[in-house]
């Protein structure tokens, strides 16, 4: 399966800008984006558990704790930690379920190596199977876990946000209706996600590492 590098995403955001004024709006202000790879493993679909629903910030600390806890985050480290131990990190009730379902799941035998040879589709079925796990997370495990080029996070809330601002729409668009603006940037739809991204978190004056 073909993944991005940092020179495949810079051509691509080239290409993004030159075509479509307003990804280029955003480019010319604030560069192109990082390639923010994440590594494939169950320490980043917990991160994204946390992520759902809340702050990147708010997120961050609470996966820095559990790090503290147990080191690099495994399905057997995280299974050691009881209900209380869990809530003090901070997850909630709901996803302290997602994260033991999810490590149990890989104990039995989920291979999460498998799937970089699985197509875009296929990964994402595959991920929506396990309890926790929904469209969301998937696509962003595919965009920045794969570095697919062409997926698109279907409900980020972020996405919507630069949307609105960087196009100078009167309201933040519905994620079908993103994700109609986003049919105009195949086949680097991942890539203009970044761009936005980026656009959304230097407005706001945000860490972008």
């Amino acid at each position: 399966m073909t993944s991005l590098t940092p020179r495949t995403l810079r051509s691509a955001a080239r290409r993004l800008a030159a075509a479509d004024p307003v990804l280029g709006a955003s480019v010319e202000r604030f560069g192109p984006p990082p390639l923010w790879r994440r590594d494939p493993s169950y320490a980043t679909l917990v991160h994204l558990i946390l992520e759902q629903q809340v702050s990147l910030a708010s997120a961050q600390a609470a996966f820095d704790r559990l790090v503290v806890a147990i080191d690099e985050p495994t399905p057997r480290g995280l299974l050691t930690l009881d209900d209380a131990q869990l809530r003090a990190i901070g997850f909630s009730r709901q996803k302290a379920e997602y994260a033991r379902d999810l490590a149990v799941a890989l104990l039995d035998g989920f291979d999460l190596d498998a799937l970089a040879d699985l197509p875009d589709e296929a990964v994402r079925a595959e991920l929506v199977r396990l309890r926790g796990i929904g469209r969301w997370t998937a696509d962003v495990y595919l965009t920045m876990c794969l570095l697919r080029p062409d997926v698109w996070p279907h409900g980020d809330q972020a996405l919507a946000t630069a949307a609105m601002e960087i196009a100078d729409l009167p309201q933040r668009p519905t994620f079908t209706q993103l994700g109609e603006m986003a049919e105009r940037w195949r086949p680097y739809r991942a890539v203009a996600a970044r761009i936005l991204w980026h656009h959304y978190l230097r407005v706001r004056g945000l860490p972008v590492d």
